[in-house]
């Protein structure tokens, strides 16, 4: 499991380090959001198997929501809750009406608009994500190599 997680990684690094770079579509950082929902989920694979193996659920949810439910009450370290209010959004965002602007200039931006409410994903927001996802990546190898 560990391992599935570390090769979505290595294929979003590659979206945002190389093909965002050269790039700069608004496909392309809808591409990286979708790799790192993969890696969030795979990460929360891992805590649900570690949280059940040391009895703090009695078992493991199907559901997505409850998935993160359940990560939420077994886990209670800051960068859990960061990242799992993240994998909300990422689930959220194939549903809502996106808007791409400035598309192959160094300011692409995808808008995010729902319910009256925007949200802008430019280059910035991905940086301040992927150090995000990265801390997270480091906190699963952790949890998965301790006892």
């Amino acid at each position: 499991m560990l391992n599935e997680m570390e090769r979505e990684r290595k294929i979003a690094q590659h979206l945002f380090y190389v093909s965002l770079k050269y790039t700069k579509t608004g496909d392309v950082i809808l591409n990286l959001l979708i790799r790192w929902e993969k890696v969030i989920d795979k990460g929360i694979e891992i805590m649900l198997k570690k949280a059940k193996k040391a009895k703090k659920i009695s078992e493991i949810p199907v559901a997505p929501r409850a998935k993160e439910l359940a990560v939420r009450g077994a886990y209670k370290d800051e960068i859990v809750h960061k990242i799992m209010d993240l994998y909300n959004l990422f689930r959220k965002i194939p549903t809502l009406e996106k808007i791409c602007e400035h598309e192959f200039r160094k300011n692409v931006t995808v808008k995010i608009i729902t319910q009256g409410y925007e949200m802008d994903i430019n280059i910035d927001k991905l940086k301040e994500w992927n150090e995000l996802i990265e801390k997270f990546v480091l906190y699963i190898t952790h949890v998965a190599k301790s006892k």
